[in-house]
């Protein structure tokens, strides 16, 4: 699959494409005032131990107190690991762990660490919402092919990477020229590299964590001992790969520094780097502005006429199949079959696009065929293999509804660009003209109920409700000058709020 890796850099902001075969298919932002803080390590500080949901609250220095969970704890039983099934590769530059059984015989939380303590930890997963970083005390330092585990010893090979002599070759290598205690895990892009490749990775990262041993011991905490690379950087560390065609920056200043890495550390990259110079800005001329704008709509328009419909809360996202404009040319069957076969794919697109994790349900168009069901439900699947975040996902239940769940590590799209509506609450729908003006009428009702009522009264409000109301509710108009036994007269201002009026006495 040919890969275009597009980066626009500017000052405040960067932002990064992920191209397959011409269609964006991942999208990274990084803001100057709002870095991620995912893979920082910190020294911090226990604040609060909390027995009772087996966790603590950590200050590391952020807005917020940084989460840990007793499972996220290291202690000394656990120098010794399974290279291939505790570990595996995150594509992200990063080792998680594999879920599998509760460890045995483990310390209550309150045994492990104690409030005011001083601790070493790594972010896991960034704030997201009201919600702190998660954090963990198992750290890992990523390198381009090679990730480093100090606490860990034994080398684990990415599971991405399926032949086993390849697989025995990396391990054979790294196993040699790793420092005896330690452990690392080969990523899936380190395949075929050499034991020379795998010795300057080795050698960088020893020296990385030597540097971060020593600030722990000297700076007071709260303190930040490791900071990640910027988006750009770990881009092309953790995205470069043979399947890359085209790495294109919009930034002089940024391009030197990319072509000196490249030239430096990645030579057989160097000849994909270009500097975009044309006049229109580099989203633009690929088309990645408006995909943005459409991964930002409510609505998403699929090739063939219909639609879907996307709502996200806190609790879980809902996604609506529609047939929209299609019509087919067959029979009913087979036009919902269509459109529910073109809506799974393009679902899969947006939650990659969007990054929409959490609980999920999609509701497809009926299908009355059980086979048709399964089709879908196949097509389903094999699209979500395409996805690197882990996800689960139930058969289409009797009324079409899929429930799936997707893990994310970072703020999805929507919120990241966007914040709640300061108006309607984030309820994204406001009161209707009719109900406003329902409001205005019973307001008047009760003004001409007081001791002294008014006679003239003057109506401030928005233009469209103005026009909607000598328009629409002629009638009530009348209605509310007959409450009041004198004059109704509107003000009208843009400054006013759709949601918004008042009444003046004159």
């Amino acid at each position: 699959m040919a890969k275009k890796i597009i980066i626009n850099h500017a000052k405040h902001e960067i932002r990064v494409a992920l191209l397959e075969d011409g269609m964006v298919s991942e999208l990274f932002y990084e803001r100057e005032k709002n870095k991620s803080v995912v893979g920082n390590i910190y020294k911090g500080r226990v604040l609060k131990v909390l027995p009772g949901m087996e966790s603590a609250f950590i200050d590391i220095g952020l807005e917020k107190a940084a989460f840990l969970y007793v499972d996220d704890i290291r202690t000394d039983d656990e120098v010794d690991v399974e290279p291939d099934e505790a570990l595996v590769d995150d594509e992200e530059g990063g080792v998680k762990r594999s879920s599998g059984k509760p460890k045995k015989n483990r310390p209550e939380i309150g045994q492990l660490i104690k409030e005011g303590q001083d601790i070493m930890v790594q972010v896991s997963k960034g704030p997201i919402g009201t919600k702190g970083a998660r954090i963990t005390c198992n750290i890992t330092l990523p390198g381009r092919n090679l990730v480093f585990m100090p606490h860990v010893n034994n080398v684990g090979v990415s599971r991405q990477i399926r032949d086993e002599k390849e697989r025995a070759r990396l391990r054979k290598i790294v196993s040699s020229v790793k420092p005896e205690g330690t452990g690392f895990i080969v990523r899936t892009v380190a395949a075929g590299r050499s034991e020379e490749e795998f010795q300057n990775d080795v050698d960088y990262l020893i020296s990385t964590w030597t540097e971060v041993e020593r600030k722990f011991k000297t700076y007071k905490s709260p303190a930040i001992l490791y900071e990640d690379l910027n988006l750009t950087f770990r881009t092309i560390r953790d995205m470069l790969s043979p399947e890359v065609e085209l790495l294109d920056i919009d930034d002089p200043t940024e391009y030197e520094k990319l072509k000196k890495h490249l030239n430096t550390y990645l030579p057989k990259y160097s000849g994909i780097l270009k500097l975009f110079k044309r006049k229109v800005l580099i989203f633009d001329h690929y088309g990645i502005s408006l995909e943005i704008d459409r991964a930002l709509s409510r609505k998403v328009w699929l090739k063939s006429g219909g639609y879907l419909v996307i709502d996200q809360t806190e609790a879980l996202t809902a996604i609506d199949v529609n047939t929209g404009s299609f019509t087919g040319s067959s029979s009913h069957e087979d036009t919902i079959l269509t459109t529910n076969l073109e809506s799974s794919v393009e679902i899969v697109h947006q939650l990659k696009l969007r990054d929409i994790g959490g609980i999920i349900i999609i509701d497809f168009i009926d299908m009355e065929s059980m086979e048709n069901r399964q089709k879908v439900f196949n097509l389903l699947k094999e699209e979500l293999k395409k996805d690197k975040a882990r996800t689960k996902v139930l058969p289409i239940s009797e009324m079409g509804l899929v429930e799936m769940t997707r893990k994310r590590n970072r703020e999805n799209l929507g919120r990241y660009l966007r914040e709640a509506c300061p108006y309607c609450d984030g309820r994204a729908r406001i009161k209707s003209p009719a109900t406003m003006i329902y409001e205005v009428y019973r307001e008047i009702a009760r003004l001409t109920k007081e001791v002294d009522p008014p006679e003239n009264l003057l109506l401030g409000l928005h233009p469209d409700l103005a026009e909607y109301l000598e328009v629409e509710e002629m009638d009530t108009f009348r209605s509310m000058e007959k409450l009041l036994k004198g004059t109704l007269s509107l003000q009208t201002s843009e400054r006013y709020h759709h949601e918004q009026f008042e009444l003046f006495e004159f």
